[in-house]
């Protein structure tokens, strides 16, 4: 543990933040509700610090691809104004690594930003390119330097926290790794991703990443082209795997359990922990948040509550048996 660690305020909020601005949104707004109404049903000093996403489909988007559908207006600024009424910053991932100055003109890309363009909300950012285009055309926003990046070296993650970020986001394979923690000068403005899907050390991530915003222009692209000259999208195979939820994860040494974000990381000032999770299963990611932010002897109380929400919300559909007939 780093030599201030014993000076941290012991009563830090421990700030999560959440995926998801359109399929995880129903969930996320309950879950905001269920942590005003129920605070005794979570951890000590939990805050929720952002929902992060896009609006698919985003030229800039990274990390995730979503080809599903495209939120018109209305949709977005409902999200935002929601959002930020609840107190909750919108993180945009904005994170794709091909962008180029072409780009910048996005019509989409860049309502999203007007929408949210008041001092709350925030970009994750990967390209260099990009970055300054946000830091001249949308100052009130705050940047965060994406995992994306994937800076595993002392020096460079340093020098990253010496850039005009909010945080920076921690490479998943330095989790855990207190020896390279403690060399970094400013713990404070570290964001630790806690249940990353990937083994460690994927060889492949930078590509997937690269895969994934290819595929999100291909898709783009498409839309303004006959069937006849669409494009196809690129597969994505990878044999280091996505191997699902959280508790096929807990034995990686990247995972971040539970009692070490209040036992390890908190000490050392370290308080922000994104959760993976943006196309992820519903019921996955129940668990997962149940997992790191409820009390485990609330747990079950507030998940059925939940579920229940979402089930009158018909947000999750339970489908009755048909009436039959005896003849």
């Amino acid at each position: 543990m780093s030599e201030n660690s014993n000076n941290v305020n012991s009563n830090l909020p421990v700030r999560f933040h959440l995926p998801g601005l359109r399929q995880n949104y129903p969930l996320n707004m309950f879950w905001i509700s269920l942590l005003k109404t129920h605070p005794e049903f979570f951890r000590e000093n939990v805050e929720i610090g952002s929902v992060f996403g896009c609006f698919p489909v985003a030229l800039w988007n990274g990390g995730r691809f979503i080809a599903s559908d495209q939120c018109d207006r209305q949709y977005i600024q409902g999200v935002v104004k929601a959002l930020n009424n609840a107190g909750i910053p919108v993180r945009y991932t904005f994170t794709s690594p091909l962008i180029t100055e072409e780009d910048l003109d996005d019509p989409y890309c860049n309502f999203c930003m007007q929408v949210g363009d008041n001092g709350m909300n925030e970009v994750m950012i990967f390209s260099p390119i990009l970055e300054q285009y946000i830091r001249d055309k949308y100052p009130s926003y705050k940047l965060n330097s994406s995992t994306c990046k994937e800076i595993k070296d002392v020096d460079e993650i340093n020098e990253e926290m010496e850039k005009d970020y909010k945080y920076v986001v921690l490479d998943y394979n330095l989790n855990n790794k207190w020896d390279i923690i403690d060399r970094l000068n400013k713990p404070e403005m570290l964001e630790i991703l806690i249940n990353c899907l990937c083994l460690p050390n994927c060889p492949r991530r930078g590509e997937h990443y690269r895969n994934m915003a290819r595929d999100g222009r291909i898709v783009l692209e498409n839309r303004k082209l006959p069937p006849d000259k669409q494009k196809p999208i690129e597969p994505w195979y990878c044999e280091y795997g996505d191997h699902g939820g959280i508790y096929r994860i807990k034995n990686y040494p990247t995972f971040v359990p539970v009692e070490s974000i209040w036992d390890d990381y908190l000490p050392r000032g370290i308080n922000n922990f994104k959760i993976e999770g943006r196309t992820a299963n519903l019921f996955s990611l129940i668990e997962t948040y149940s997992y790191f932010m409820l009390k485990p002897e609330k747990a079950g109380e507030a998940r059925l509550l939940l579920l229940r929400n979402l089930e009158e919300s018909h947000i999750i559909q339970v489908n009755r048996p048909r009436p039959g007939r005896f003849e």
